[in-house]
């Protein structure tokens, strides 16, 4: 595997939170006016699930917003068809049990179509379920865990990469460009955290590192005093941690005022202007590997953060452009299923099967063929150096499929 070097810009910034959406029930309905009058055109709900509040709200409201700029894009095309696109986005709060909540709502209404989300793999994984009874088809843009794509659901699809890339990717870095020998592991407790850090794990072991210690976090917590011990006692070159960059920049920022100064890394849970808001300077000598791509790199992906801060009068996030395709992506499959059924309303079954079938779409960043799991032949891992306290770090390494 080899690293291109080059400088790359990610996406910054923090997004206006969303509210959530009412759901109802029934048959698809009509557009009403301000007197209550239809004009004829179906409605179709298009939802989001992801973190509107709590410590990931953050990349939550970028999915949000990304998601809510290319719906707006694509609304006259579909008035033209006959159909009104609404965007239904959902709190899922980073809770797995809220996310199969709002999913089992989205089943109740039969207008919801689709679903861009999530972005934590834990709740995706049992919210993914309810959307599988429910023939919604799912199309995520953060979602990284193997087991996301690995139970043979006919409607979940992300167009990012996997921990099964991401891990070694990091892990390979970690050993030939680092040069460390024995390496500390954190996660945090989740599907995702816990995954990328197996992966991480057993490639750093296959290439000769000494994995000194484990140890793990929980979610909302504050104090790392525990672990920053252990990791003293086992005196590694590196720690690594799988999980969100609400609790990694206090554990970097803690660590750093015990005096470790050996560097952190880890993997696109941390990929956030948070983690320097929150880590501040102790953020120098962090590295991460993101499945997210710098969109200034492309016209297409110019274009988009152009146009994403007129819209919003803010920057968008990494994964604002991975919405954004995430949405374009099911759009092109719900206007395939739409044209196939003869300009009429198709079933749900019908749109699932073409959002699987959606190949070589070209999104603001990304280019989207799903193999028959959901997953993105042509995503990609990218690696990034924190050098000063400042986002987006620096990109030094970039990883295919």
């Amino acid at each position: 595997m080899k690293f291109k070097k080059s400088l790359g810009l990610l996406l910054s910034g923090v997004l206006t939170v969303g509210l959530l959406a009412a759901c109802s029930s029934g048959t698809p309905s009509t557009s009403t006016d301000g007197n209550g009058s239809t004009d004829g055109k179906t409605v179709i709900k298009i939802a989001t699930q992801s973190p509107l509040s709590g410590g990931s709200s953050v990349i939550g409201d970028a999915i949000k917003s990304g998601a809510q700029m290319k719906l707006d894009e694509e609304k006259a095309k579909f008035e033209a068809l006959g159909f009104i696109l609404q965007l239904e986005p959902y709190d899922d709060q980073g809770d797995p049990k809220k996310g199969v909540t709002n999913a089992n709502l989205m089943g109740a209404d039969e207008s919801v179509y689709g679903i861009i989300g999530h972005y934590n793999s834990g709740v995706a994984i049992p919210s993914s379920e309810v959307y599988e009874k429910y023939n919604i088809a799912m199309v995520s843009p953060a979602n990284t865990a193997v087991e996301v794509t690995e139970r043979g659901l006919k409607t979940v699809n992300r167009i990012v990469a996997r921990d099964d890339l991401q891990g070694p990717a990091g892990a390979e870095y970690a050993v030939n460009e680092l040069g460390a020998k024995k390496i500390f592991v954190i996660n945090d407790k989740t599907a995702y955290g816990v995954g990328i850090s197996d992966t991480f794990t057993q490639a750093a072991k296959d290439l000769g590192a000494e994995i000194v210690g484990e140890g793990s976090v929980t979610i909302g917590e504050k104090d790392f005093n525990g672990v920053i011990n252990q990791i003293t006692t086992a005196k590694p070159d590196l720690v690594y941690f799988g999980g969100l960059y609400s609790e990694g920049g206090i554990l970097i920022k803690q660590a750093r005022d015990k005096g470790i100064d050996i560097p952190f890394m880890g993997g696109d849970g941390m990929d956030s202007s948070g983690l320097v808001d929150i880590a501040g300077d102790a953020v120098v000598n962090t590295y991460i590997t993101s499945i997210a791509g710098d969109s200034n790199a492309t016209e297409s992906g110019k274009k988009f953060v152009a146009d994403y801060k007129a819209k919003f009068n803010k920057d968008p996030e990494s994964f604002s452009v991975y919405a954004y395709d995430s949405m374009g992506v099911f759009l092109k499959g719900l206007e395939d299923a739409i044209n196939a059924n003869g300009g009429k309303l198709p079933a749900k079954e019908d749109v699932v099967a073409a959002v699987r079938a959606v190949k070589d779409y070209e999104g603001a960043l990304t280019t989207v063929s799903f193999d028959e799991k959901g997953d993105n032949v042509n995503a990609k891992v990218f690696i990034y150096s924190f050098e000063e306290a400042s986002y987006p770090p620096v990109q030094v390494g970039e990883v295919g499929q």
